[in-house]
């Protein structure tokens, strides 16, 4: 009885050495948060700011690590004629569109993810 214990311990040892590893060589399957990890930011076609007449500041909740940023960030740019840069620290997102947004437009893009927009400010030229 006292083998198999020690085995499992071993065992378990193991592979809290083996994630830890991962983790920090960025191989981890998983975030902080326990969401699959995104590998990277999805990059919008157009990064001519002349073409994005429309200014928004979004403070978002529930953002709690890079990942959590990228996925947000990832979100925002899959929106036809948008494009988001999120910062973590800030906890909010900047975003340029090509035409009108409301706040109930990127409250549901994001909600759909488990954020929440908690903050909408319009910076229109």
């Amino acid at each position: 009885m006292a083998t198999i214990i020690i085995i499992c311990a071993v065992l378990l040892i193991a592979f809290a050495v083996y994630r830890t590893i991962q983790k920090f060589r960025g191989k981890a399957k998983d975030s902080c948060c326990g969401t699959p990890e995104v590998k990277s930011v999805r990059k919008v076609e157009d990064t001519d700011r002349s073409h994005y007449p429309y200014h928004y500041t979004l403070s978002i909740e529930g953002m709690h690590c890079s990942n959590c940023a990228r996925t947000v960030e990832n979100e925002l740019n899959s929106m036809e004629g948008v494009w988001g840069q999120v910062n973590l620290g800030r906890g909010e997102a900047k975003v340029l569109a090509k035409s009108e947004r409301s706040r109930e437009e990127f409250s549901k893009i994001l909600a759909r993810k488990d954020y929440t927009v908690t903050g909408f400010a319009a910076e229109n030229q």
